[in-house]
């Protein structure tokens, strides 16, 4: 796993909490991970004019360490898969991601914040204007490796090819080269490439939805209900919405219960 860049931020200097105090911040530091890309979603945090990571899941990671009475040592990632490895090894103890069936056998996971479709967007030049016309050998389509995006987007057009990359940026750049001629992401996230490539075009349509959830690791019941209760607080109290609104994404909280049911 490549660590872009950790980030320790004391939310609450002095206060020093017995070993093991919260179940989700041992010895009362909370590790937890997120996906940086030039791209904001409601998984995706970018960074700010001095290189700090903002967005959703770091505004949702100070509001859960500053509940906990924790630390919180934010760790900056490249992926989705990266953030989820974290969890399954037990190198993080809390984190935000879309969630699959692979992922869900993985990790303990928790209720989903946000429901969200994943897309193509196509380069200029494309004549398609449906998803549902991106099945044909003609198209190459880049994703993030190792994301749910990507394993569904291989289901969903078989007969298309696909490209990997390490991340967004990558897999921006192999469109830019002409390698790929289409990229599969999350709707928010294609929002904001757009301006950043020119003749980007999103394509009617999605070709799968899912809930983007908080995960801890497996074999954990106690960090487990406690991740959960409250990801149920922060959607009832205007926390998640708050996170969503700072971000630009209009899109709806996800409701009470929603949880992935794979």
């Amino acid at each position: 796993m490549r660590i872009a860049r950790r980030v320790v931020l004391g939310l609450l200097p002095g206060l020093a909490l017995a070993q093991g105090a919260h179940p989700l911040a041992p010895g009362g530091r909370m590790r937890v991970g997120v996906g940086i890309a030039p791209v904001s979603s409601a998984f995706w945090a970018s960074r700010d004019a001095g290189g700090e990571p903002r967005g959703v899941t770091v505004t949702l990671a100070r509001a859960l360490a500053a509940d906990a009475g924790a630390t919180l040592d934010l760790v900056a990632l490249n992926s989705s898969s990266e953030v989820v490895d974290g969890i399954a090894e037990s190198r993080l103890d809390v984190s935000f991601v879309p969630m699959d069936a692979e992922r869900a056998r993985r990790v303990g996971v928790g209720p989903n914040y946000y429901l969200s479709v994943s897309t193509l967007a196509v380069m200029p030049g494309v004549a398609i204007t449906r998803v549902q016309d991106a099945d044909t050998p003609e198209l190459t389509i880049v994703g993030v490796r190792g994301t749910t995006t990507l394993r569904s987007a291989e289901r969903a057009f078989p007969r298309a090819r696909f490209m990997a990359a390490v991340g967004v940026p990558e897999a921006l750049g192999w469109m830019r080269e002409g390698r790929a001629q289409a990229v599969a992401l999350g709707m928010e996230s294609l929002v904001t490439l757009l301006p950043q490539v020119p003749g980007l075009r999103i394509l009617d349509g999605h070709f799968h939805a899912l809930g983007t959830a908080i995960i801890v690791p497996p074999g954990r019941p106690e960090a487990l209900a406690a991740a959960s209760a409250w990801m149920e607080r922060a959607k009832a109290d205007g926390t998640v919405r708050r996170a969503l609104d700072a971000a630009g994404i209009d899109g709806a909280v996800a409701p009470a219960g929603s949880r992935f049911e794979g």
